[in-house]
């Protein structure tokens, strides 16, 4: 069917000096093309699916073959008095993850998890995977060394498909909420001369004539550069962590999205964020409710509860301090939070899972905070920063701060935080010609996936995991 499809688009052209541009155009008597995901729009027609066979099952002269295309997955039933002999034994000795092309007819059912299944008329088989040489990855458990092993195989499976669909829709909104609220995106470098605070975290480089570069921890420094020429500005990239962690809250390499604003105060900055976050999950809900956050196994009402009415809580960094010392007495939690040290995961697991929605801890003590934070004019000890918990025990997804905005100040901080003066001085200049109260926080997007799907551990939420021991594949 296709070759012939092909065969008379080439005489056209071959005919004529008009450029035919090539479709998805089929006779009235050929099945559309249809994706799994948009199959609804067919109810009652003849479709054709392009995909792969995930599953089969068979009941005598009934087979269920389960097809995926990456949309989705839709069951098929195949009654062997219904369709020619080749197609149904072509079907019941096929392999999983053979790549076939399928037509039949849409037909609902509420019973199915897609709301339709698809009476199958006809297949061709595409390439057939080796019965010496089985699909690895079967329907049955398997353990988390093995399926990372695997993982260019593991993505294929509904759940972890499901999962970066949901991804690429964080992604998508993240950029859509700065896009259309008149931000800038300037893309900052990825091989950098500095740190932003300090080196120990970087993966380091030799460049050329013996310099030292990095690779890039956050595009911050460089935004607020931009800002300062464009007002509000964003940056979205892939940013690397040498911090050597085996939590699952870690990777050393992710994507974070950055906006920076001029003119704007750590309260200004705390309302964009809660914006921000009200955006991206009611985008989610909007996209993936009902099939992929049910094959995930997300609660949709903890997302519903997110952006229901009321505003994100807040809590100073001694009343977080506080309540953590109240859930040890209670022996809530197991070890004491020293007063003046920062949060660490679980105290932040514990905070969190304290409300349904993101709650905001602002103004820790400046000692433990980046040297770029400005101090709180009534109490210079505190610094001007906010972390936003997610509910759930998740913990930090966003960290942000007001930025020190006097020369003087800014360059007393570099030094006491012992880095190369030289480096910095071009950060510095933005100090010196027309410097503005600005702010700006970070958010991961693997830990804004992990929170918002319920996962257990960071490594699902992107496509190829670079973790302290897995670089392959």
């Amino acid at each position: 069917m296709l070759p012939d499809v092909m065969a008379s688009r080439l005489n056209a052209v071959m005919s004529s000096e008009v450029t035919i541009p090539v479709v998805e155009a089929v006779s009235a008597n050929e099945a559309p093309v249809s994706t799994i995901a948009t199959i609804g729009q067919h109810e009652g027609q003849r479709v054709t699916l392009r995909g792969w066979l995930y599953n089969l099952r068979s009941s005598g002269k009934l087979l269920f073959p389960t097809f995926r295309d990456g949309s989705g997955t839709i069951q098929g039933i195949v009654p062997k008095a219904a369709v020619p002999e080749i197609v149904f034994e072509t079907l019941k000795g096929l392999t999983l993850e053979s790549s076939v092309v399928v037509t039949g007819k849409v037909r609902a059912d509420s019973r199915a998890p897609s709301g339709y299944e698809l009476d199958v008329e006809d297949v061709t088989v595409t390439q057939r995977v080796d019965d010496a040489n089985p699909f690895p990855i079967q329907l049955k458990e398997a353990g988390v060394e093995f399926l990372m092993e695997h993982r260019h195989l593991w993505v294929r499976t509904p759940r972890q498909s499901a999962i970066l669909r949901v991804r690429a829709t964080i992604m998508r909104a993240a950029a859509e909420y700065f896009d259309t609220n008149g931000y800038t995106r300037t893309d900052p470098p990825i091989l950098t001369p500095n740190a932003c605070e300090g080196t120990s975290e970087l993966f380091e480089m030799d460049y050329f004539d013996d310099e030292k570069a990095y690779l890039t921890q956050s595009g911050q420094l460089y935004i607020e550069a931009t800002a300062l020429a464009l007002g509000k500005v964003y940056s979205f990239g892939p940013t690397f962590r040498a911090e050597k962690s085996k939590t699952r809250r870690h990777l050393t390499e992710f994507w974070m999205i950055e906006p920076e604003v001029a003119y704007m105060d750590l309260e200004g900055l705390m309302e964009m964020a809660e914006g921000f976050l009200r955006h991206i999950v009611t985008k989610v809900l909007e996209t993936h409710r009902g099939a992929d956050l049910k094959l995930i196994g997300k609660d949709e009402a903890k997302l519903e509860a997110i952006i229901a009415e009321g505003a994100f809580p807040k809590l100073t960094y001694d009343e977080a301090h506080a309540m953590l010392k109240d859930a040890y007495a209670a022996g809530k939690i197991e070890k004491p939070h020293e007063y003046g040290d920062d949060f660490g995961s679980p105290d932040e697991t514990y905070i969190s899972s304290q409300y349904d929605k993101p709650v905001m801890v602002h103004r820790y003590p400046a000692a433990v905070k980046a040297f770029y934070m400005q101090p709180d004019p009534k109490d210079p000890a505190k610094a001007l920063c906010v972390d936003v918990l997610a509910p759930e025990g998740y913990g930090e997804i966003i960290g942000g701060s007001q930025r020190v905005d006097s020369y003087d100040l800014l360059k007393k901080r570099i030094e006491a935080h012992g880095l190369p003066l030289a480096a910095f001085q071009w950060y510095l200049d933005l100090r010196k010609y027309g410097s503005v109260p600005h702010s700006g926080f970070g958010m991961g997007i693997e830990r804004c996936v992990a929170w918002l799907c319920g996962l257990e551990h960071v490594r699902e939420t992107i496509p190829f995991a670079r973790t302290l021991n897995r670089i392959y594949p």
